[in-house]
């Protein structure tokens, strides 16, 4: 399976996500048919297809059925992952900087440099919206187990059981 990075590495798929988004900003039902999309684009009907299927499978896009059309819309969620991962290269020191007083009694107070201090505090804050990020999707991932687990026993002792309607 191939890493999100491969998939968004590709510039048609970039192209396809782009309309998603713009028409998602609209006043519109945020969704374009395929047909739509091939129009929008410098590419033929099959291959904007193979893309979005590609999309679709690593979550990037929802696909809603309606008779034999199919309209795609964006779901961001991979994308922040991505973009938590990302932010601490990013950061600009200038732009995290310490916005408190600066005056040398208070630096001196302080006894650390603010520019560097706010570097760091940037990125990690960066690292820990990362941090939290996985561990939700961590808990979210375990508590979906435990309900499959859960309903799967449900299952096994209602089979079991003796009991019908109107028996007591």
């Amino acid at each position: 399976m191939a890493d999100i990075f491969d998939v968004i590495a590709d510039a048609t798929r970039r192209e396809l996500l782009q309309h998603l988004r713009d028409a998602a900003g609209a006043d519109g039902p945020g969704e374009l048919s395929v047909g739509e999309l091939v129009e929008r684009m410098d590419a033929t009907q099959p291959t904007v297809s193979k893309h979005l299927k590609v999309l679709r499978e690593h979550g990037l896009v929802h696909a809603r059925e309606e008779g034999q059309h199919r309209y795609y819309s964006i779901d961001t969620a991979p994308l922040e992952t991505i973009e938590d991962w990302i932010i601490p290269f990013l950061a600009d020191e200038d732009e995290y900087a310490f916005a408190g007083p600066t005056s040398p009694v208070f630096a001196a107070w302080a006894d650390a440099d603010l520019e560097q201090a706010g570097s760091t505090v940037g990125r990690r804050a960066a690292e820990a919206s990362h941090q939290a990020r996985q561990a939700l999707t961590g808990a979210q991932e375990r508590l979906h187990d435990v309900q499959e687990r859960l309903h799967d026993v449900q299952e096994k002792v209602s089979r079991r059981l003796p009991w019908r309607r109107g028996d007591s």
